[in-house]
């Protein structure tokens, strides 16, 4: 089917080829078959420059098609860490590492190492020293949604 494919459609089966896994891309989104489809067409633009030429068979075209969708892989890979790694919000999704530092006041007393407090909306159950209602605190560590406090 590959070879016929070529035969029938010559160089232009790798472009079409590749525009149709940037349309599956699009269908099924998840970076993934932009890689492949790119080095479908890299392979595209090889074919315009060897087509007729004797060491350019099906067998050769296949192999570059799989060296070029793997580079394009590694590539995207590396360029796409390297934009999620700076985020302007990093503790977005860690609602309790980015509660470390702030101040409340007690809302239990810490009785026993436990007691309660109440940042903006929620409350929180706090382990630390025992302090009285009303002593104000600050969170200095997170742990699951457990935050531990020290005497402000």
């Amino acid at each position: 089917m590959f070879v016929a494919l070529i035969d029938q459609w010559g160089l232009w089966s790798w472009f079409v080829l590749g525009l149709a896994l940037l349309a599956l891309e699009l269908v099924m989104p998840g970076m993934f078959m932009v890689w492949i489809g790119l080095g479908a067409i890299a392979t595209g633009l090889l074919s315009l420059a060897f087509w007729s030429d004797a060491f350019w068979p099906w067998q050769v075209q296949a192999l570059s098609f799989a060296a070029l969708s793997v580079v394009a892989i590694l590539l995207g890979r590396r360029f796409l860490r390297s934009d999620a790694s700076r985020s302007d919000e990093p503790l977005l999704n860690q609602r309790t590492a980015s509660l470390i530092g702030r101040t409340a006041t007690l809302q239990e007393p810490i009785r026993e190492g436990r007691g309660r407090i109440r940042l903006d909306d929620t409350f929180w159950s706090v382990s630390g020293p025992d302090l009285g209602t009303g002593t104000r605190v600050i969170v200095v560590s997170a742990r699951g949604g457990e935050l531990t406090v020290d005497a402000a």
